[in-house]
């Protein structure tokens, strides 16, 4: 399944950056669960890097709260906690619908290429061939490429750590969610919205979604 491209190609990327980008979707998907150890060894043996990109990708990932480390005992993937879905949602709920916004103001010629071909991706969508994994894998990819269309890194930043956050917890109730492609769906008005350059409806949609994403979470716990 072909994922919107938002991010340099691997070639372009330093092997910290690289190493960065692999073990946070890994974290970000559950491949590496919750609460598991985390051994810098096996991932740089994985990522075919050095321990030092596998070091300094750490670093970034402790501060983005997708690892912790305790003294004498190591470091560990954090735990996904239910709480903290209030929290999120309340960041993203203000920050979601101001990204749209300013995508739809300030996407240039390449981001609506980009969008326009998420879109296709999510019209030929086949909720019954595609699986979770595929699913929650376009989501993020849906969402990183709004993010970068706002062309405001500080912005693009603090989302993209809060969607991951939240993608997360919806990978850990993913066997009880009842709609979960339609769910994904939903990005198509918005991306429609984005590139028809129309910032009210971007950010009523976006706000929608984000609401629509909490309250699906709370009625599968």
């Amino acid at each position: 399944m072909r994922h919107v491209a938002t991010e340099p190609r691997g070639e372009e990327l330093s092997l910290a950056e690289r190493a960065y980008r692999a073990i946070r979707d890994r974290l970000v998907m559950l491949e590496i669960r919750p609460g598991a150890p985390i051994n810098e060894d096996q991932l740089a043996h994985s990522l075919g890097v050095g321990r030092t990109p596998v070091r300094e990708a750490l670093k970034r990932l402790q501060y983005e709260r997708l690892i912790t480390t305790y003294p004498r005992r190591g470091t560990f993937a954090t735990e996904v906690n239910i709480t903290d879905l209030a929290h999120i949602s309340e960041v993203r709920q203000e920050l979601e619908p101001l990204a749209a916004a300013q995508a739809a103001r300030r996407a240039t010629a390449a981001d609506r290429e980009a969008l326009t071909a998420a879109l296709r991706e999510l019209e030929g969508m086949d909720a019954g061939r595609h699986g979770a994994d595929e699913l929650m894998r376009l989501d993020l990819s849906v969402h990183r490429a709004i993010y970068a269309a706002t062309h405001n890194p500080y912005l693009e930043d603090t989302l993209v750590r809060h969607d991951n956050l939240a993608t997360r917890i919806w990978c850990l109730f993913i066997d009880r969610l009842s709609d979960m492609a339609g769910h994904v769906q939903e990005h198509g008005p918005l991306i429609e919205a984005i590139v028809a350059g129309d910032p009210e409806k971007a950010a009523q949609l976006a706000h929608d979604h984000v609401e629509g994403f909490e309250r699906a979470i709370r009625d599968a716990i």
